[in-house]
C-alpha cells in the first residue's frame, strides 16, 4: 500500500461507489468497513425496494459488492475501523484497527463515506411512544418487514387494517437542533404506504405531514400514484401524541387544513424518522482533522460547485456524510469523489516527475 492508494472509509453504496470508480480507471483502493459485510444501511436494515421505482434493493446492492469484491485493484478491509491517522497530504498513514489487530497502511488521498444514522424516535421525547408501544415502529422497520413480504402488528402478529404515516420526526426541529429537512423522507413513506396497500389491498393507509417534500421527478413517480392508484389518504397535520386506546393507538393531533383537532385509531403507527450525521462519520472527521457542519455532518468547502472536497486537502467526502442523501444523490457523489480524489493522485504524481 503506498501514496497512489486511495483509501475509502465505509463500504455502503456510496464506498462501493467510489471504490469501484477508481478500480475501473486504474487506481488503487483500500476499502475500509467496519462491519464484516459491504453494503451499508440498504443490507444491514433490510431494504426493500429503493426509492423512488421500487427496484428489489439487495440484487442492486449485491451486485455492487461483486464488482468491488471481484477487483483486484482493491484491497477490502472488513471488521476493520480507523484508529490513528497521521502524515500529509499524499502521503497519509492510517492505523487500522481490525480482526488481526492493528496495522498500519499507507494512502495518498481518502474518502469518507460513512453514511448516515437514523433519528432515535425516543431519545428526545415520547410523545409517539416509539419504546412504550410495540405497534409504533419506523421507517425501517417497515422496511424490513416489507422486504420479507408480510406486514404485521408486533403486537399481537397480525396484519394491521389501519396505518398511519408522522412525517419529519426527528427533522426540522429546532427544539432539538436538527433544523434541517432530511430530504428522503416524504419520498420513502410514499413508497412504503405504495407497498402496504399492494400487500394489504384492504388496508387504509394515511400519511399525516407538516409539508410533503418531493424533489426531481418523485412528484409523478411517487407522490400522485400513491394518491390516484393506491388511494393513500395524505392529511395535512400535526400529531401531537400517540395514546393506546383499547388493543389500538390513538393518535391525536390537529387537522391544519380544516382548523380542527382530530383522533384516529391506527393498528399501526410509522415513524418518518430523519438523518442524522453516523457515529462513524463524526469519529473520522476528527480523527482526519476535517470540518464539520453545525448538524455534525462533513463540511464541503467548496459547494455548490464542488461538492466533496473537504476542509483537508486530499480529503474528499461523500453521499450522506455530507448530509441527507438518497441513494441516488450517494452514488452520483460517491463517483465525483472518485474522480477528485484519482486526480488529485495524478496532479500529485506529474508534479513530482514533472
Amino acid at each position: 500500500m503506498s501514496s497512489d492508494t486511495v483509501a475509502v472509509i465505509g463500504g455502503g453504496p456510496g464506498g462501493l461507489r467510489a471504490a469501484h470508480g477508481i478500480a475501473e480507471i486504474g487506481g488503487k483502493v483500500l476499502l475500509i468497513e467496519q462491519r464484516d459485510f459491504l453494503g451499508g444501511a440498504p443490507i444491514a436494515e433490510h431494504y426493500a425496494g429503493l426509492t423512488p421505482h421500487g427496484e428489489p434493493a439487495e440484487p442492486q446492492i449485491r451486485r455492487m459488492i461483486d464488482q468491488v469484491a471481484a477487483s483486484p485493484d482493491v484491497d477490502l478491509r472488513l471488521g476493520t475501523e480507523l484508529a490513528v491517522a497521521a502524515g500529509e497530504p499524499g502521503s497519509f498513514t492510517l492505523t487500522l484497527s481490525g480482526p488481526g489487530g492493528e496495522q498500519q497502511a499507507e494512502c495518498g488521498a481518502i474518502i469518507i463515506a460513512t453514511g448516515f444514522t437514523h433519528f432515535d424516535p425516543g431519545r428526545e421525547t415520547q410523545m409517539y411512544g416509539y419504546y412504550e408501544f410495540p405497534d409504533v415502529i419506523t421507517l425501517p422497520d417497515l422496511e424490513a418487514m416489507l422486504s420479507d413480504h408480510q406486514v404485521l402488528r408486533p403486537s399481537n402478529g397480525q396484519p394491521p387494517e389501519r396505518i398511519c404515516f408522522i412525517q419529519c420526526v426527528g427533522s426540522r426541529d429546532r427544539k432539538i437542533g436538527n433544523e434541517y429537512c432530511s430530504k428522503v423522507c416524504c419520498g420513502v413513506a410514499s413508497k412504503e404506504a405504495i407497498e402496504i396497500r399492494q400487500l394489504l389491498p384492504n388496508s387504509k393507509v394515511y400519511i399525516f405531514y407538516i409539508d410533503m417534500r418531493m424533489y426531481g421527478y418523485w412528484e409523478n413517480e411517487i407522490y400522485w400514484p400513491a394518491q390516484e392508484k393506491h388511494h393513500v389518504q395524505y392529511v395535512k397535520g400535526i400529531i401531537s401524541e400517540v395514546l393506546p386506546k383499547g388493543d389500538r393507538l390513538l393518535v391525536r393531533g390537529e387537522d391544519t387544513t380544516m382548523g380542527r383537532p382530530m383522533e384516529l385509531l391506527m393498528d399501526l403507527v410509522v415513524l418518518s424518522v430523519g438523518m442524522e450525521p453516523s457515529p462513524g462519520t463524526k469519529k473520522v472527521a476528527r480523527l482526519l482533522g476535517v470540518r464539520q457542519n453545525k448538524y455534525g455532518f462533513i463540511d464541503a468547502v467548496g459547494a455548490p460547485l464542488d461538492t466533496v472536497s473537504t476542509s483537508r486537502e486530499g480529503i474528499f467526502a461523500c453521499g450522506a456524510a455530507l448530509g441527507p442523501a438518497d441513494i441516488e444523490d450517494t452514488v452520483s457523489s460517491a463517483a465525483g469523489a472518485a474522480m477528485k480524489a484519482f486526480g488529485y493522485l495524478r496532479s500529485r504524481s506529474a508534479a513530482i516527475t514533472g
